[in-house]
């Protein structure tokens, strides 16, 4: 069965974005860069993908499918970000989205995400965030992929934003880089 894994960045302080959706203050060094594009690197955006050095075309490693929230979707303001894998928005505000490829989902996203783990697939789910969708998700967690950077937001979206739900997780492995930043594993305990 696969796994929906949580893959995320945030700071000391648990946001994963600004109060404005913005995410350009963490501090990425290139080691750190490096290994994002090598590990996981269908978590790169189609649009970035040439600006990082990475071919469009190369193949996912890790993920097949993405599952965003509406917030995440819309900062990027690209209507296919994640063109090679299948894309999911949340949301049951959104009007609609111009692109057969992207399927915006109004209703239960733990029916989905079950459905989707029950595939037969070499390939996890990954939520790709927001904080909103990732609480709503939280029973159907199973890893979480902390990527966290050295740097106190002081305000904006949190990792999790729901009620209180302790939830135990234990960590399987960490990096370190230069940057300061550290990638922490954890399993649903």
């Amino acid at each position: 069965m696969r796994k929906l894994v949580y893959y995320v960045g945030l700071s000391i302080d648990g946001y994963i974005a600004g109060p404005g959706h913005e995410f350009d203050f963490y501090p990425v060094g290139e080691d750190m860069v490096a290994w994002m594009n090598e590990r996981y690197p269908e978590t790169v955006p189609v649009h970035v993908r040439t600006l990082v050095g990475m071919p469009v075309e190369t193949p996912n490693v890790s993920f097949d499918t993405v599952l965003m929230g509406r917030g995440t979707y819309d900062v990027g303001g690209i209507v296919s970000p994640f063109a090679h894998m299948r894309q999911y928005v949340v949301s049951t505000t959104h009007g609609g989205i111009d692109d057969p490829s992207v399927e915006l989902v109004k209703d239960d996203p733990i029916d989905l995400v079950r459905r989707l783990k029950a595939e037969e697939s070499d390939k996890d789910v990954w939520l790709c965030g927001g904080g909103n969708l990732a609480a709503s998700l939280l029973p159907e967690i199973d890893e979480l992929v902390i990527k966290c950077y050295p740097v106190i937001a002081g305000d904006g979206i949190p990792a999790i934003r729901g009620g209180f739900l302790p939830t135990l997780f234990a960590p399987v492995d960490s990096r370190a880089f230069a940057n300061g930043a550290r990638v922490t594993w954890f399993s649903r305990a």
